[in-house]
């Protein structure tokens, strides 16, 4: 009987049209961000079998309450908190908002939770907001501050680029500037490889490729003795030793995994962050519990791996220079940062004034 009557509600449940979504915002009491409005436009509730599909397509706009401009802001989606899929994020970098200012955020993401009484909704909360002085507040819960201040000072270092090459050279050269880096974007490979997290189950015979290190002047991390095993269409396990030749403690690295294939095409294909404790000129093993899985019809032919990011013990990080990167040959192959994606997207779309008057504005 009891399987008779799941049939019937499953079959039931596929045949139920798409609900509209509903939802709210959930701001703490001292937030220096307060809602304006919420739109949750054309998002909605589908079922699927035994769980609702809600595609989110929502539109939030906050006030900047406080006495600081806001530079970057991470908000966590969540329909379900224990449910695979049932939460998601959504960062913005590169902004610029005074105080008593307002600002809208875009929430495009698919979410599921399990089917039960009530309209299914969804609740968005602030996970971190981050300062023009580089201070920080929110319950920190997806890691939005380091990844927020890292965007902050690439960003500084890419605008500090442009507006020097406009000082110095014109509006002209700045123009090339800004070609050449839409040229590297359009270059860029986008081969479909996938990052897996945990232990692959690939049982493959295992051969290992040696990691050929890019060395990043000014890097406060060397990194040497690179391995990772093969099997059929994965490189799992990446394994390499890191020396901390700074003189702070060091807490956190993030590696950029870059590969080359039968082309002769390199490109990067997966970050690798990794929570370390190393003191200053000391050495320890690194290895990632993760595998990048290829494309079927896709040879790799070398593997090479360079220092992206470091933050230290004191919460204080390091970036490369846009120097170090072109000495290390790696600037094309990383890709650009937010800020030079935000800047590219205003040229494309309002031309080069635009970008000008952008760059003039701080």
């Amino acid at each position: 009987m009891w399987n008779k009557l799941a049939i019937s509600l499953a079959v039931l449940a596929w045949a139920l049209p798409a609900q509209t979504l509903t939802g709210k915002v959930d701001l703490p009491k001292d937030s220096p961000v307060t809602m304006v409005a919420l739109d949750w436009g054309q998002s909605s509730a589908t079922v699927r079998g035994s769980a609702y599909v809600l595609d989110i397509h929502a539109s939030l706009s906050l006030r900047n309450s406080g006495q600081k401009r806001v530079r970057g802001i991470t908000l966590a989606v969540v329909a379900q908190e224990v449910t695979p899929g049932g939460k998601g994020s959504i960062s913005v970098p590169s902004l610029d908002v005074a105080p008593g200012d307002t600002f809208a955020v875009k929430i495009d993401l698919p979410l599921m939770r399990p089917l039960g009484p009530g309209t299914p909704g969804a609740e968005v909360r602030l996970d971190g907001l981050l300062f023009d002085d580089l201070s920080f507040t929110g319950p920190d819960k997806l890691n939005s501050r380091r990844s927020m201040t890292l965007w902050e000072l690439e960003a500084r270092r890419d605008r500090k680029y442009f507006k020097s090459i406009l000082e110095t050279a014109g509006k002209d050269a700045l123009q090339k500037e800004m070609l050449a880096s839409l040229a590297r974007e359009a270059d860029r490979p986008m081969p479909g490889m996938q990052m897996v997290r945990g232990r692959s189950t690939n049982v493959d015979a295992d051969k290992e490729m040696t990691f050929a290190f890019l060395q990043v002047p000014e890097s406060p991390v060397e990194p040497h003795d690179g391995t990772s095993k093969m099997s059929g269409n994965e490189a799992r396990a990446p394994r390499f030793e890191v020396k901390n030749r700074s003189s702070k403690p060091i807490k956190y690295v993030d590696f950029g995994w870059v590969v080359r294939d039968q082309q002769g095409r390199e490109f990067q294909a997966a970050s690798m962050p990794a929570e370390v404790t190393l003191a200053p000129g000391q050495s320890a093993p690194v290895v990632q519990d993760a595998a990048l899985r290829f494309p079927a019809n896709a040879s790799v032919q070398a593997m090479s791996g360079y220092v992206a990011h470091v933050e230290y013990a004191d919460g204080t990080f390091w970036v490369p220079s846009r120097s170090a990167l072109d000495e290390a040959k790696v600037r094309a192959i990383a890709g650009p940062s937010p800020e030079e994606q935000r800047l590219m997207q205003i040229y494309r779309k309002r031309g080069l004034a635009a970008v000008v008057d952008e760059l003039k504005k701080f």
